[in-house]
C-alpha cells in the first residue's frame, strides 16, 4: 500500500469517526454559538471535532503536520502536512441544514494530493487523491466513480455560488448577473456542497468569492480526479489564493473569461 492510499484510508476513516459527535449537536437547541474575530461562528462541535481528527492523526502518522481552522499549526518533520476544517459551512450547521462538510486534505511538498468531504447530515462523502481516482459513497451504498459532468452550454448548466453579497464585496455584481442571465440555473448550494456537486456532476461550476486555505485544499485534488479543475478566480490551480472555482472541464474557459 503507498503511503498516499494508506493515508486516504486513514482520512476517510476518520471523517466517519467524528461524524456521530457532529450530530450530536446538529439541530440541538442548546448548541451554543460563539462569534470569532472575524464575526464567523463557531461552536464545541467544531471545536470538539478537530481536536479528534487531530489526536487520530497524531496517533497514526506522528511525524506529519497538522494546521486546522480552530486550532494553532503543529509542524511536523516530513513532507506531510494535514489540513482540516471539521464543520465547512458553519454558518448552515448552526440553522440545522444539512448541506455543511467535514473536510480533510493533505498536503505533500506544499502541493494538495488527497481529500475527504464528508457531509454527516447526509451520511454522504466524496474523496479522491493524485492518482487514485475521486469517489462517491451516498450512505451505506457502494462506492461510485465521482466524475464532473461533460455539458458544455451555459444554458444548460447549473451554477452555484455563495452569499451574493460577497460579489458585491469585490465590485462583481455586474459578472454575478451575467452569470444569473446566461446560466440555465444559479444556486446558492454554498461551501464544500456546492464544489462536490461539480465534482459529482450534478452542477457545473461552484463559484466561492471567499476561501481560506482549509475550506479548499481538500476540494482541489478531488475535482481535479473528478476529471475537473479547482482554481483561483485568475486561473491558478492554488487552494490557497483567497477564492476558489470548482468547474468541469468544458465550461472551465467560459467561466474564467466571464471573471477575467
Amino acid at each position: 500500500m503507498s503511503d498516499l492510499q494508506e493515508r486516504l484510508d486513514f482520512a476517510n476513516q476518520a471523517a466517519l469517526d467524528v461524524q456521530p459527535f457532529i450530530l450530536e449537536y446538529f439541530q440541538n437547541p442548546d448548541l451554543e454559538v460563539i462569534r470569532k474575530g472575524d464575526d464567523s461562528p463557531v461552536t464545541v462541535a467544531d471545536k470538539g471535532a478537530e481536536e479528534r481528527i487531530r489526536d487520530a492523526i497524531a496517533a497514526k502518522f506522528p511525524d506529519d503536520g497538522i494546521l486546522g481552522e480552530e486550532f494553532d499549526e503543529v509542524p511536523g518533520s516530513n513532507s506531510y502536512r494535514w489540513v482540516l476544517d471539521p464543520i465547512d459551512g458553519t454558518k448552515p450547521f448552526v440553522r440545522g441544514v444539512p448541506l455543511f462538510g467535514t473536510l480533510i486534505g493533505l498536503e505533500r511538498d506544499g502541493k494538495c494530493v488527497l481529500g475527504v468531504s464528508r457531509f454527516p447530515g447526509l451520511n454522504e462523502v466524496v474523496y479522491g487523491a493524485e492518482g487514485l481516482g475521486a469517489w462517491w459513497i451516498r450512505g451505506d451504498g457502494s462506492k461510485r466513480r465521482a466524475k464532473v459532468s461533460e455539458i458544455s452550454s451555459p444554458d444548460e448548466a447549473l451554477l452555484c455560488t455563495a452569499n451574493p453579497r460577497r460579489w458585491t464585496d469585490r465590485s462583481m455584481k455586474e459578472a454575478f448577473e451575467l452569470f444569473n442571465t446566461d446560466y440555465r440555473l444559479t444556486r446558492g448550494w454554498a461551501d464544500c456542497y456546492g464544489h462536490m456537486l461539480v465534482a459529482t456532476g450534478r452542477a457545473e461550476v461552484m463559484i466561492d468569492p471567499v476561501m481560506s486555505l482549509w475550506d479548499a485544499a481538500a476540494l482541489l485534488p478531488i475535482v481535479k480526479e473528478a476529471g475537473g479543475s479547482f482554481v483561483t478566480w485568475a486561473g491558478e490551480e492554488r487552494a490557497d489564493g483567497g477564492d476558489g472555482i470548482s468547474v468541469n472541464a468544458a465550461l472551465k474557459e467560459d467561466v474564467l473569461r466571464r471573471l477575467g
